[in-house]
């Protein structure tokens, strides 16, 4: 258990490193940074506190703490990929309204030339 505690430890330390170098070189925007922070650091608080991390799995009737880890991770990473995918929906509806309206001016310019002639 000990073993893959420290290697959740070591995975989350090295996701908060990655998160705040790619914020650090404007490879990720900080409103998206703060999602990844947050889920790095609570994986890293409960692979260092085993006490805390037994008693959600007793509450969430799971005889192994590290299995209650994983759980926890993955759930709090599925809501994290779907929290992007309804930010990535967003932004390709906006695309496409803004190659509407962009498709809409060319017209106007384009026919506003041809009037003169």
């Amino acid at each position: 258990m000990e073993q893959l505690l420290n290697v959740t430890g070591g995975l989350s330390l090295l996701l908060l490193t990655l998160v705040l170098v790619s914020v650090r070189r404007a490879h990720i925007r900080v409103e998206y940074s703060f999602s990844w922070l947050i889920a790095a650091g609570a994986l890293l608080a409960l692979s260092r506190n085993g006490a805390f991390l037994q008693r959600i799995a007793r509450l969430l009737g799971i005889q192994d703490a590290p299995v209650a880890l994983l759980l926890i991770a993955a759930s709090v990473f599925l809501l994290m990929f779907f929290r992007f995918s309804v930010i990535i929906s967003h932004l390709r509806d906006d695309n496409i309204a803004l190659a509407q309206r962009l498709a809409i001016l060319e017209y106007h310019i384009h026919s506003a030339g041809n009037d003169g002639h």
